[in-house]
């Protein structure tokens, strides 16, 4: 199983949310609605209200996960990381898997 986490602007979070779940890119996905992000940007430092997505997908479906997500993404450098999942709840991530297969 893999989390990837993503950041973007609050208005566009459930846009791109349904849109990888109607594609089945992604099983589930938590959108926490107000973080502050400060970063650089063009040679400033820039701060931003953003929503951060966590979503959970297999391994097999990330490269098509990391694509479609760019495709969509409002941002011209969108954040997008993903991080392997070592342990979990076996059945948590049995359904993951389930909602994720393609076909």
């Amino acid at each position: 199983m893999r989390l990837v986490l993503s950041t973007c602007p609050i208005d566009q979070a459930q846009r791109l949310a349904r849109a990888l779940l109607e594609e089945r890119l992604v099983a589930c996905v938590n959108v926490v609605p107000a973080v502050q992000s400060l970063y650089w940007w063009e040679g400033t430092i820039t701060e931003d209200a953003e929503a951060l997505l966590l979503m959970k997908t297999r391994a097999e479906r990330v490269e098509a996960l990391l694509a479609r997500l760019k495709a969509l993404h409002p941002y011209q450098v969108a954040e997008i990381l993903t991080f392997a999942v070592a342990e979990g709840n076996a059945s948590y991530l049995d359904w993951v898997a389930r909602e994720t297969r393609v076909g």
